[in-house]
Formats: structure tokens, C-alpha cells, sequence
């Protein structure tokens, strides 16, 4: 098995299509079938279902691809850190939920750090990608959070992977809403009262065997939900809509930064605890204790 064929299956799942894969990668055709057939018996599987219609990825092959983008994600960032860079480039890299503090934190960093030369990379998203981020140390450290309701389940992957979670605050349960909602002057409101109004929720959508919700209620079955990617969509959605997305309510949350929107006390409560995550026995840079250091100044 080589780096190569690892490749080349990638971009036949992304592609849908041998035909297609073999135009993005410039390669024959059949010489990206014969690689990638050649592959599937050497590891005695089948990646893909071939059919006059196309392909499709096998059970076997979903699984298989998982392993494979780790891999491929891990020796690009080998080959960037070591083969591609200045020696005297600084690299940092963290990764988060979307927290307004973690940003802030991450400036004042920079600016203590502003060499003439460096690569430092912010990554907002998803809650699995926050895990893998920091377990395969594409990222040194994670900014991340549980609820009640995923609590079990995330301190069981925190074990899994080899991360050590420390807690910097609780924050209580809120709702986003416009502020011409019909609701938007209450002062508390419950799921019922909302019932009738779409909650617009950040997609968590992965290939995690796991739902891992950044949001408080994850496990709650909303009347009616839509659920968006970008922020600035989420809160187009909300006001054309009169829809409403639950957060922590105050500075900390980008929701809370949006123009025109207002917080109100939710009735049903979902504590998040909010930390941040780095590998265990994983000896932090200078860059990376200042992180911590600026984190710490959030702790409660």
C-alpha cells in the first residue's frame, strides 16, 4: 500500500467516477483503476461497487477511507512542517468551536508572536474535527465543550484519544432570537413557547459514529429544525425566518457578536462546560503555553 493509492481512492470517493477522478488527478484511467484494483487485493476488500451507472463506495470502503484521509492528512502535514517550510517560519495551529474568547485569546498571541515569518492557522469547526485536529496534533490545542446530554460520550473519547480536557467555565442556557421576533421581548421562554418557530442549529453532520452537538439540548427533537454551516447564513435564516439558535448568551459565543439579535433565558436548562484540549504526554511550544496562558484568563 502506498501514499499514492491512498490518493487516488480519496479522489475517486470525492469524485464519483473514475473518469472524473482520473481528469482531476492527470492521470489515465485505466491506470487509476488498475492502481486502485491492484489495492483492493492486496488488502483483500472491495473499495467501490462498479457499475454501468458509475460507483459507490462499499461498506468496506467508507470505513477504509476514514483510516486512509487520516493518513494522507498526516503526511501532508509532516511534509509541510518539514519539507516545505523555512526553517525559520513559526508554525502554530488551534482548533475550535466557535467561541468569540478562543479568537481573542488566539490575537493576543499573534501580536506577542509577530515575527517576520510565520504560519499560524485558526480552525472553527466541527466538534469531531476539534477531536481529530488535536489527537493527530494538526492542532496543539482545542477549544471545545459538552452539555449534559453528550457529556458521557465526549469524556469517553477524550480517554479514547489520549487528550486531556480542562475546564474554564459553565454557562447557562440561551436563546438567539431577532429582534422584531414575536418573542423577542420575553424575558424567559421555553421550547414550547418556540415550538412553532424553526431552531436553526449549526450542522454537525460527519463520519463519526457520534453526534457531538457543540450546542446545549443536542439530543432534543425539534418540531422544526434547520441546520446550517455558515454563521452568517444561520442568522440570515433566523431573521427571515423568525427562527431562533440556543447558545450561552453572553461575549463568549459568536452568536452573541451578530447585529439586531437579542438573548433570552431558556426555562430548560443544559449547562455547557467550556475548556480546551491538548494531547496528553505532548510537550507544548512556547506559542502553545501562551495560548493556555491567555485561555486561563477566561477561567471562572
Amino acid at each position: 500500500m502506498t501514499f499514492l493509492q491512498l490518493k487516488y481512492v480519496i479522489a475517486t470517493a470525492n469524485s464519483g467516477s473514475f473518469r472524473e477522478a482520473a481528469r482531476r488527478l492527470f492521470v489515465s484511467q485505466p491506470a487509476l483503476s488498475s492502481t486502485i484494483r491492484e489495492l483492493e487485493e492486496e488488502l483483500d476488500i472491495q473499495l467501490f461497487e462498479r457499475t454501468n451507472k458509475g460507483i459507490r463506495v462499499t461498506e468496506q470502503g467508507n470505513e477504509f477511507l476514514i483510516y486512509a484521509k487520516e493518513a494522507v492528512s498526516q503526511y501532508e502535514l509532516i511534509e509541510d512542517r518539514y519539507l516545505n517550510r523555512d526553517n525559520d517560519k513559526k508554525h502554530f495551529s488551534v482548533s475550535m468551536q466557535h467561541y468569540v474568547f478562543a479568537v481573542h485569546a488566539f490575537v493576543s498571541v499573534v501580536k506577542e508572536f509577530d515575527r517576520k515569518k510565520y504560519v499560524y492557522s485558526v480552525h472553527e469547526t466541527r466538534t469531531d474535527e476539534v477531536l481529530n485536529n488535536v489527537k493527530n496534533l494538526k492542532s496543539e490545542i482545542g477549544v471545545i465543550s459538552y452539555s449534559n446530554s453528550n457529556e458521557k460520550v465526549m469524556k469517553k473519547l477524550f480517554r479514547e484519544y489520549q487528550l486531556k480536557f480542562i475546564p474554564l467555565m459553565i454557562r447557562n442556557t440561551y436563546v438567539y432570537v431577532w429582534r422584531e421576533h414575536p418573542l423577542a421581548g420575553k424575558k424567559e421562554l421555553s421550547l414550547d413557547e418556540l415550538g412553532e418557530y424553526p431552531c436553526v442549529s449549526f450542522d454537525q453532520s460527519s463520519e463519526s459514529d457520534f453526534y457531538l452537538s457543540e450546542e446545549a439540548l443536542g439530543d432534543y427533537d425539534f418540531n422544526k429544525l434547520i441546520k446550517s454551516t455558515d454563521r452568517a447564513t444561520t442568522a440570515e435564516l433566523m431573521s427571515a425566518l423568525n427562527g431562533y439558535s440556543i447558545g450561552t448568551g453572553n461575549m463568549i459565543d459568536s452568536m452573541a457578536l451578530k447585529d439586531g439579535f437579542v438573548t433570552i433565558k431558556l426555562k430548560e436548562e443544559d449547562p455547557l462546560t467550556i475548556g480546551y484540549i491538548i494531547k496528553e504526554k505532548h510537550t507544548l511550544s512556547d506559542i502553545g503555553e501562551k495560548y493556555i496562558e491567555e485561555l486561563l484568563k477566561y477561567k471562572e
